[in-house]
């Protein structure tokens, strides 16, 4: 059994399309998490009309897309976990290529095809747009990991929880920058999904490290600080443990 992880907050415009893309390629036997961050408009309704047993849906509360990912993660029993944005589009092969090259890494990032909101392209690879690949200085100073194109196995389950208790960065980015650190990480140069983009996305296309998002400047500054501060720790941590 693998588990898919869905965070979800009134994703009712696209989440019937997206759950329709991964229902119609996982086996009989995987999960399907969703984590729900009290939507207010017909997300649940949508999901439980779809009516397939795979789906398990629980409640969230967090307000932030981080925690509300952390929930899903944590409720996983799968051997390999994938992580799913509730307003893309997985292509055909997506389950069948990643659970391949997982047999030989730890964690998978796939490339991805970025659309507009009607599944447009507007560029044909997310890793050539932000420059992706391994690196922990390089993704601490510009992270380049996209959490909806990533899978990995338990032992990074296990190792990324708790997430640290703080909303100033991502998810992806702490996932990423753990995997690097214990483990083997592939960037697949193989577009698995269409990476969608519109008016509620919560980063910009932009390859700009001042533009990318929102925040103010010193807001990014005091994340990469933070980063660093709970890597730095996670280290000392891992690997005092394992020498007990």
């Amino acid at each position: 059994m693998n588990s898919i992880c869905i965070a979800t907050y009134n994703g009712e415009k696209y989440i019937h399309e997206q759950l329709t893309s991964i229902l119609s390629q996982i086996n009989i036997d995987d999960e399907v998490i969703i984590s729900d961050d009290n939507s207010t408009d017909n997300t649940i309704q949508i999901i439980n009309n779809i009516n397939d047993p795979r789906i398990k849906i629980i409640q969230g509360g967090f307000h932030n897309f981080t925690f509300n990912f952390e929930n899903a993660i944590k409720n996983a029993k799968g051997e390999y976990i994938f992580l799913s944005d509730q307003d893309d589009v997985w292509l055909p092969n997506k389950y069948s290529t990643t659970l391949n090259y997982l047999k030989d890494y730890d964690l998978i990032c796939s490339d991805a095809i970025i659309t507009n909101q009607h599944l447009t392209p507007i560029h044909q690879s997310f890793f050539e747009y932000y420059n992706s690949g391994k690196g922990l200085l390089k993704n601490i100073i510009k992270c380049s990991y996209c959490g909806a194109c990533m899978a990995f196995n338990k032992k990074i389950l296990h190792a990324i929880q708790p997430f640290p208790n703080t909303a100033i960065f991502g998810h992806d980015l702490w996932i990423g920058l753990v995997a690097e650190t214990i483990g083997k990480v592939c960037f697949l140069n193989i577009p698995l999904i269409l990476y969608r983009r519109h008016d509620s996305s919560l980063t910009s296309i932009s390859n700009n490290f001042l533009t990318r998002s929102k925040r103010p400047l010193f807001i990014k500054i005091k994340s990469r600080l933070s980063i660093i501060y709970h890597l730095l720790k996670f280290k000392i941590q891992y690997y005092t443990c394992k020498k007990h």
